[in-house]
């Protein structure tokens, strides 16, 4: 019995550091898997927010009584609704064109944003930029102060 014991042991001896080595060339793999999960789910999270921010900002723009005041108001629309998602407002850009501001005509918002990775340790060197472009149209039946001229 006890003999036995030791031919056992004994083949166990040879493959003692085996484990050691696969968890050393699992690991990083691993590490590297997760945090990009992470990263996957915080560019996502950007897209989603960006994406809303430029669709209510260019309907201000849209639905605004003037050009000057849809400019006003689509701006603090796209900042509000980005800070509403927790976007970082130093890191967002907003462009707007009103397209002539006429009856009929087409507003469009542009936002960017750059998410930073620098906080996770295996991808801290990655910065990835996410933009959207969202065009509204302007109601035919709606009255206007530049009409109004």
């Amino acid at each position: 019995m006890v003999r036995r014991l030791r031919t056992m042991m004994g083949d166990a001896h040879g493959e003692s550091g085996q484990a050691l080595v696969e968890a050393a060339l699992a690991i990083p793999v691993l590490l590297v898997l997760a945090f990009g999960v992470v990263a996957v789910g915080r560019v996502t999270e950007a897209k989603i927010a960006v994406q809303a921010a430029a669709r209510e900002s260019s309907r201000a723009l849209a639905v605004a009584p003037s050009e000057e005041q849809g400019f006003a108001d689509a701006l603090t629309t796209g900042e509000n609704v980005a800070g509403g998602y927790g976007l970082d407002k130093s890191r967002l850009t907003i462009e707007l064109d009103s397209g002539g501001f006429s009856r009929g005509g087409t507003v469009t918002s542009d936002v960017r944003y750059t998410v930073s990775l620098s906080d996770l340790p295996l991808l801290s060197f990655i910065d990835v930029d996410v933009g959207v472009s969202h065009s509204e149209r302007i109601d035919f039946y709606r009255s206007r102060e530049v009409d109004a001229r």
